[in-house]
């Protein structure tokens, strides 16, 4: 009996340390409080937790922190934070921001990053975003179909899932990364099982994100699909390529689903300059203003949360005073414009050309190594391939999002745990990074390395 329980025991040790991970995850599956607008949730609350379980564990093993080189990638960032939070129009406002930074950017990603042991771990997580982008797809579904989403064009038929018009991005975001690591399991080399359970999951999130009619993730699925399927070779893209097309025509086309309003929503990526929406007005209007800002701060910015205190003074009169809400159960408000709608442009305009220059640097970083790792994984024919894609996706689909899209609101905490997940990738994940000279309060560490890919 004993004998029969090992594999078991093994596999439950193995599986413990990124457990907090999955529930971080799992609560994002929750109802969100109609009264908040858009803050931090229960999740942002655990992925506190995971940072504390992380270092007692560090603590209790003697294990060294981080690699050095993920050290130096993951810590980048927080040059321009420090000087940034210095120069904050007050203390609270610099605090605050830090700490923010500090969660989605640093901590947890690190804290991701030691606790994945290996490739299995790895799937776990993946499989968890596409477990909880199931849920969310399908809550939104539902409210597409009995009319109890957010407020769209007049009708309540915005697909939000649990999180509420507060925050109309969080569904489109979990549905897109979920199916961003679909398709990446799918085009794996594990078993037909589950590459086959995989793709259908992928096809059936279509659906969600189409209703979520949110042009910023279909713009980042998008152009994160074509990067994975070019990754995993000419033959599994096309053949992928051609069941996505036509499960497409067949919920989209023959179906009849939201016809008319799709179309209407596509047609305005390419018509944003002839006959914008009010929310395309204040896209612009607010890109404009956090680039003069950062014309008159260009070296370290005005100061991290500085943007909505500097706002109305270089926006043009075209901006709006906030965004339209309400639907899905919560009554109708006015939501502020507080950021320009950009990483990029927050962190130049709040940050200026030292802090965008340590986040791009240490993204950079990222994203190389991971493609690197990507290649040598399919090149060698090894079975770390599906980890690869999803991790290069990710990481594309963020930085994709960041154009048109920043930090804040409960689904922020995604962003941290992707960054983590790509970082085990990109620096621990093939073995190298993790290579540390062999001290015996280490053993643990050379075994997580010898199950790398």
């Amino acid at each position: 009996m004993s004998l029969a329980l090992t594999p078991l025991m093994r596999r439950s040790t193995v599986l413990t340390p990124v457990l907090p991970v999955v529930a971080v995850l799992a609560l994002l599956a929750l109802p969100l409080d109609p009264n908040n607008e858009g803050g931090p949730g229960p999740a942002d609350a655990v992925s506190g937790f995971l940072v504390l379980f992380c270092a007692i564990r560090l603590v209790r093993d003697r294990r060294r922190p981080l690699p050095r080189t993920a050290a130096v990638v993951l810590g980048l960032p927080v040059v321009g934070l420090v000087v940034a939070a210095l120069g904050a129009y007050s203390p609270e406002a610099g605090i605050a921001g830090m700490g923010r930074y500090l969660q989605i950017f640093v901590l947890v990603p690190a804290a991701v990053l030691l606790l994945i042991r290996g490739r299995g771990d790895f799937r776990l997580l993946a499989w968890s975003f596409v477990g909880l982008a199931g849920w969310q797809g399908a809550v939104g579904v539902h409210q597409y179909v009995t009319r109890t989403g957010a407020s769209f064009q007049g009708e309540r038929i915005r697909a939000v899932g649990t999180f509420g018009p507060q925050d109309v991005m969080g569904m489109a975001t979990v549905v897109g990364i979920g199916l961003v690591c679909a398709l990446a399991l799918a085009l794996g080399r594990t078993s037909v099982r589950q590459r086959a359970v995989a793709l259908a999951c992928a096809l059936a999130l279509l659906l969600p994100l189409a209703l979520s009619f949110s042009r910023g993730a279909w713009i980042a699925t998008a152009v994160t699909c074509a990067v994975q399927l070019a990754l995993a070779g000419l033959r599994r893209a096309l053949k992928v390529a051609a069941v996505a097309a036509a499960a497409s025509v067949v919920l989209v086309g023959g179906l009849g689903i939201g016809t008319a309003l799709l179309e209407e929503r596509i047609d305005s990526i390419t018509q944003v300059t002839d006959a914008p929406d009010q929310s395309v007005v204040d896209r612009y209007a607010m890109w404009a203003a956090a680039v003069d800002i950062w014309r008159e701060h260009p070296l370290t910015g005005v100061g991290l949360k500085g943007f909505p205190e500097y706002r109305d003074a270089y926006a043009s009169p075209t901006l709006s005073s906030g965004s339209d809400t309400e639907g899905a159960g919560v009554a109708y408000r006015k939501q502020p414009l507080l950021s320009p709608h950009s990483m990029y442009l927050l962190v130049l305009s709040e940050q200026g050309l030292l802090g965008l220059t340590a986040f791009a640097g240490s993204w950079l970083a990222l994203l190389v190594c991971a493609l690197r790792a990507t290649v040598r994984a399919r090149g060698s024919g090894r079975h770390g391939l599906d980890c690869g894609l999803a991790a290069c996706g990710l990481l594309v689909w963020q930085l994709t999002d960041f154009l048109y899209a920043d930090i804040g609101g409960p689904s922020t905490v995604l962003t941290a745990v992707s960054f983590g997940m790509v970082a085990w990738w990109a620096l621990a994940g093939n073995g190298k990074a993790q290579a540390a000279p062999p001290v015996p309060a280490l053993a643990d560490a050379r075994e997580s390395v010898a199950r790398c890919p």
